[in-house]
């Protein structure tokens, strides 16, 4: 059984794994005793599921995209199904096959949307591509993955043809939002180009749950990206179980603000529409002053965001919330991917009255592994983001279980810190090419996060799970471990900041100690006096031990592009601190 649910891509290039992790992959992919192969889901493969939407709802509109400029586009599950199956075949015509890989370079885009579809009924794997990633990150990801076309939107072509001549295994190339007077020899536009296939597809019976649909590559701070290897069954099997968390059924209708680049804007709100029978609303980019209105316009009832985004709304909208529309539709904000405080979560309800739903997940569970419940009683919903320190991540959802372990493996009680870990049929295949992280990841049959955490019980016995921080940006000061979130959560709740990080930095005398980067808010002046005032208040709230040293203000602070801070990033920018003592006054 391992070896069919872990074969290598194609005949070209095997994933080198020992028999033991095999089998401990294997084991991390059963939930609550239902092995990898006993499937959730009632399709085969991405194919049928497309081809059952367009047939029982013709008519309906599956995918409405606003550009930043210019009008908006829709498509009917009909009309959608028409281009997804002549650009399979535009990508069959090109030699692209099963498990073959190609590359999206665009922004959000309706197009996108249409190729990301063309390829899993096809078979093949969609590399997306960050287009805000370093040119180096770039070419290492489409070096790495063997991609053997892009899909490029124009404005990005200039820089994929810069690389071509150093990938050999990228062969074509076709761009969208050009004519073909201004395309390059060599480059068809895509628009034109499916035109001229036929809207008929046969699909490959090779195709079925476990073949290979997605490679993310992780955006860490540090060394080279790694390849997540997503299953069209990892896709939609934890699509069915967001869906079910939520509530999601035919006719309802969610907006996509974040990236399609990464699995928070793929899944939940490209991949869930399309299970559900549901309305996607796709806007380019992230705008305040458009989003409450469009929620209101499209009738969406569900949007997903990430907590800096639920910043920049609070900030935008601070004294103006009468400027936001009534919305009589909507339900809740799904919110994850980032570190989301207790002081943000209120005051983001308090000021907009508009429900958070909390979660959390990663590239290598799919999407999301669980979520507070929707329903919770006001007092109780509150209770969970706000009394323990840290918005709790919730409950773990059908696909898969979750535990709090050791760095042993052993399983740690209520209360008690450890590694966050995540079995079930939403876990990963595998990173591509890359055994020594299977090796360690999976080391004990479970998938291990690299998120420290912690667990409550409820009254009915449930397990709501916490997030502390990431263990490798845990700052060790003395040998004493301090999770950032919790300094992160002081830093927020000042009245003169906009919004804060805490940084561990080399120290001479503790081995690191606890820095302060903050952005003020407007009117604030960054002066070494207030530098002292935010260190005196965070003492006020924490032990010396925890509390900031010394605080480095800054206009930005760098974040991945799902919204996750980069800690270590910014660990230079407290370099005048190395040698300093810092005595409690005390």
């Amino acid at each position: 059984m391992t070896s069919s649910l872990l074969r290598g891509r194609g005949n070209d290039k095997k994933v080198e794994l020992s028999d033991q992790t095999k089998q401990k992959i294997y084991d991390a992919h059963f939930v609550r005793g239902i092995p990898p192969n006993s499937y959730l889901v009632k399709y085969r493969n991405i194919f049928e599921l497309l081809q059952y939407r367009a047939h029982a709802q013709p008519d309906d509109v599956y995918v409405v995209f606003y550009p930043d400029s210019g009008e908006k586009i829709h498509l009917t599950y009909a009309k959608f199904a028409d281009k997804v199956y002549r650009t399979a075949n535009l990508l069959k015509s090109n030699g692209i096959g099963v498990e073959d890989r190609i590359a999206t370079v665009s922004h959000n885009h309706i197009n996108t949307v249409i190729q990301y579809f063309a390829a899993w009924c096809l078979g093949a794997t969609v590399v997306p591509i960050n287009i805000n990633e370093e040119p180096e990150r770039i070419k290492y990801i489409l070096e790495s993955s063997g991609t053997k076309l892009a899909f490029v939107k124009h404005e990005y072509l200039d820089k994929i043809i810069s690389y071509k001549n150093d990938l050999p295994a990228l062969k074509k190339l076709f761009v969208h939002g050009l004519n073909d007077k201004n395309t390059p020899k060599d480059i068809d536009v895509y628009e034109n180009a499916i035109e001229k296939q036929s809207p008929n597809f046969e699909p490959d019976e090779k195709v079925y749950q476990e073949t290979e649909a997605l490679i993310v590559y992780t955006s860490g701070t540090t060394g080279l990206p790694k390849g997540v290897v997503l299953t069209q069954y990892n896709l939609m099997v934890d699509a069915d179980g967001i869906a079910k968390w939520h509530k999601i059924d035919k006719g309802e209708v969610m907006m996509c603000v974040l990236p399609i680049h990464h699995v928070n804007g793929t899944i939940v709100t490209i991949v869930i529409p399309m299970y559900a029978g549901g309305r996607l609303v796709l806007a380019q980019r992230f705008h305040t002053h458009k989003f409450f209105n469009l929620l209101l316009n499209e009738n969406v009832q569900i949007v997903s965001v990430v907590p800096t985004l639920l910043q920049f709304l609070c900030h935008d909208f601070d004294g103006r919330q009468s400027n936001v529309p009534t919305l009589t539709r909507f339900r809740h904000i799904i919110c994850g991917a980032g570190p989301l405080t207790c002081e943000l979560v209120s005051k983001f309800e308090n000021m907009f009255g508009l429900k958070i739903v909390h979660g959390y997940g990663l590239s290598e569970t799919t999407c999301y592994s669980c979520y507070i419940p929707i329903d919770l009683p006001e007092a109780e919903h509150k209770k969970w983001l706000n009394d323990y320190g840290f918005p709790s991540i919730g409950i773990a959802i059908e696909p898969n279980e979750m535990d709090i372990q050791s760095d042993k493996g052993e399983s740690l009680s209520e209360n008690a810190r450890g590694e966050i870990v995540i079995r079930g049929h939403n876990v990963m295949k595998y990173y591509d090419q890359n055994p020594e992280a299977n090796d360690k990841t999976f080391e004990f049959g479970w998938f291990r996060s690299g998120d420290e955490g912690f667990y409550i019980n409820d009254e009915k016995g449930n397990k709501y799970f916490f997030i502390t921080g990431r263990i490798k940006e845990l700052i060790i000061r003395g040998g004493v471990n301090i999770a950032p979130l919790e300094i992160d959560e002081v830093l927020m709740s000042l009245p003169e900041v906009k919004a804060g990080i805490a940084v561990g930095f080399d120290n001479d005398w503790y081995g690191e100690e606890v820095g302060a980067l903050v952005l003020l808010k407007d009117g604030q002046n960054p002066t070494d006096e207030l530098k002292s005032v935010i260190i005196k208040k965070c003492r006020e709230k924490l032990p010396f031990y925890k509390a900031p040293k010394a605080v480095v203000f800054s206009d930005s602070i760098p974040v991945t592009s799902t919204g996750k801070y980069q800690r270590n990033k910014v660990k230079h920018l407290f370099a005048e601190f190395k040698a300093v003592q810092f005595k409690s006054e005390k």
